[in-house]
């Protein structure tokens, strides 16, 4: 009998939501809460009738600690999911230890307000001090480590797609398949089409700035920075094709680092279409891509916001996108003594996500990754006081759901490298 508060309602939590009531001996009751409560209201009256899950609503918002507190205290669930947006992760953390009560997301913290001067000392200092400029990583989470232990409470940090199953393929491999990983290649590739001029498969906001930013990558102990697109490679997917893919920094190479013993090089790859690519930059060249308010005729407003708010929301892109996704990670190393490659991958098809849950691929293989997360902490598979990433567990619970749940994986152990 577990009760679970999801916070948030948009394209991954309304998939992460539906996987739960499948799996309603495990998620037995859920409170959907998110700002807007109409949206979690349409979404119990879907799935009212299909499922043995209780499922209630309540209005919410994420930036408030207080709010938050009150709503944990009044529903009593044994796990918070944090589907909202990344810049209310500290928030909620915090709530969630005021309260007592375990914690999951699907993203790491970033800021919203980049002008911020506290943030900006911080930022800065860290730049000089680890050598990457992305405005997300994991220093602010994982300073939370202590008061997770001393609470008893834990905290799984990341449990989408990339970040998420991809660690866990990472966990996998070094469990089952390698002695020692020399080098890990993430490559994300998505080869859905949604048919618009311009779209984002998820949060503009969050995805224009991970995309427009400087990439970069681990390399022999150290990070490798280098200008936003400039290492691209063109690579032969399965069930997808040839596609061009491109260097990113992404946060699940922080975590891997410090977790894969001996890792030499950890790349991070995610494939674009030439459209893509020429209107971001040609948004990013009038600074319609700005996270600074500027005045318009007596308003201030944010730029990447009204951007945000004149794009195609990507929850509605389901009935529109065909092709497949296929994320994965190829690894170099040894065992036994020998040199040893293998690919661990999941395809999943746009239009047969739409089909069962009413969005496209992108949200499913976020929202799914999620469900299982819960379903590893309520099972009691994956708790031990503190904060914690996908690949500090054990990988093998985790890798069975995913056959089990829709996101089916396949090992190549003679695939084509990365140069």
């Amino acid at each position: 009998m577990s009760k679970v508060l999801i916070i948030g309602c948009g394209g991954v939590a309304s998939v992460a939501i539906q996987k739960c009531c499948q799996q309603s001996e495990v998620f037995t009751e859920i409170c959907i809460a998110s700002r807007t409560k109409s949206k979690c209201d349409a979404l119990k009256e879907k799935l009212e009738g299909k499922t043995a899950t209780k499922i209630t609503t309540r209005q919410v918002d994420a930036d408030n600690f207080d709010e938050l507190c009150t709503l944990i205290k009044e529903e009593k669930p044994d796990l918070v999911m944090n589907i909202a947006l990344p810049y209310q992760d500290l928030t909620i953390m915090d709530a969630c230890l005021a309260c007592g009560v375990n914690y999951l997301d699907t993203a790491n913290y970033e800021p919203e307000n980049l002008d911020d001067p506290e943030w900006k000392a911080a930022y800065e200092k860290r730049c000089k001090e680890e050598g990457f400029s992305a405005y997300f990583d994991y220093s602010y989470q994982w300073a939370y480590k202590e008061k997770f232990e001393k609470a008893g409470l834990t905290a799984l940090l990341g449990t989408g797609f990339d970040p998420g199953v991809t660690q866990v393929f990472c966990a996998y491999a070094q469990k089952h398949l390698f002695d020692q990983i020399d080098t890990i290649d993430i490559l994300d590739c998505n080869g859905g089409d949604h048919g618009y001029p311009f779209a984002t498969n998820f949060n503009p906001e969050v995805n224009l700035r991970e995309v427009s930013a400087p990439g970069s990558y681990w390399e022999n102990g150290h990070w490798v920075e280098i200008p936003a697109m400039s290492i691209k490679r063109e690579y032969n997917f399965d069930q997808v094709g040839d596609k061009d893919m491109y260097l990113l920094h992404h946060e699940e190479i922080e975590s891997l680092a410090k977790n894969i013993p001996g890792v030499q090089r950890i790349r991070f790859f995610m494939t674009f279409g030439q459209s893509y690519l020429t209107h971001m930059k040609c948004l990013e060249n009038v600074g319609m891509l700005s996270t600074s308010p500027i005045e318009f005729q007596g308003h201030q407003i944010v730029p990447i916001q009204f951007l945000k708010a004149l794009l195609p929301d990507p929850a509605s892109l389901g009935p529109r996108t065909v092709g497949k996704t296929n994320i994965g990670c190829i690894f170099t190393g040894k065992k036994d003594g020998r040199e040893k490659t293998a690919y661990i991958y999941n395809v999943c098809d746009h239009q047969e996500c739409y089909r069962e849950v009413g969005s496209q691929a992108i949200s499913y293989t976020t929202g799914v990754p999620a469900m299982i997360g819960a379903m590893m902490m309520l099972t009691g598979k994956w708790v031990k006081p503190g904060v914690y990433t996908c690949e500090e567990f054990d990988p093998d619970p985790y890798m069975e759901a995913l056959n089990k749940c829709g996101l089916p994986w396949q090992i190549d152990e003679n695939p084509v490298l990365v140069d």
